[in-house]
């Protein structure tokens, strides 16, 4: 596996590297995989992604994942799957980083990421951009990010 620090090809958004290693275009739609490195203490704000289920694959590190109320710890080797529809977020744990794949079927997804990057969108600052983006990519924020561990 390429190293995400120094990759061309990786794109980088709210200091989260991310890499499509295989994009619904070479699938059919039917998925995609996004390598993703996530600094310590970073995670999205609670969320829905309403076309698409969501797996993630646990490389390095370690993410507290929430899902529909519960959580949990995920580490290396271990894999997490949110079903479409689901609200959900994770945190990456303060001895992070963490790498991890994100796998979403139907894929598409991965064109946020693009967006982002791209935009250089900001959260909490840019919001009303990166709301209309999601919605592009039927995905709802639905609440705030994870509070760091006592």
């Amino acid at each position: 596996m390429k190293d995400l620090e120094t990759d061309p090809d990786v794109r980088l958004w709210n200091d989260v590297r991310y890499k499509t290693i295989l994009p619904a275009s070479a699938t059919g739609g039917a998925m995609s995989i996004v390598d993703s490195l996530s600094p310590p203490l970073s995670g999205p704000p609670r969320h829905i992604h309403h076309d698409a289920d969501e797996t993630f694959v646990m490389l390095t590190g370690a993410c507290r994942v929430w899902i529909a109320g519960e959580e949990r710890l995920a580490g290396p080797g271990e894999s997490v799957f949110i079903p479409r529809g689901t609200e959900h977020t994770f945190q990456v744990t303060a001895e992070g980083p963490s790498r991890h794949l994100v796998i979403l079927t139907p894929g598409g997804f991965e064109g946020f990421f693009e967006e982002m990057a791209q935009g250089a969108f900001r959260i909490p600052d840019d919001m009303p951009a990166i709301v209309e983006a999601a919605a592009r990519h039927h995905l709802t924020f639905t609440g705030p990010p994870l509070e760091p561990s006592p």
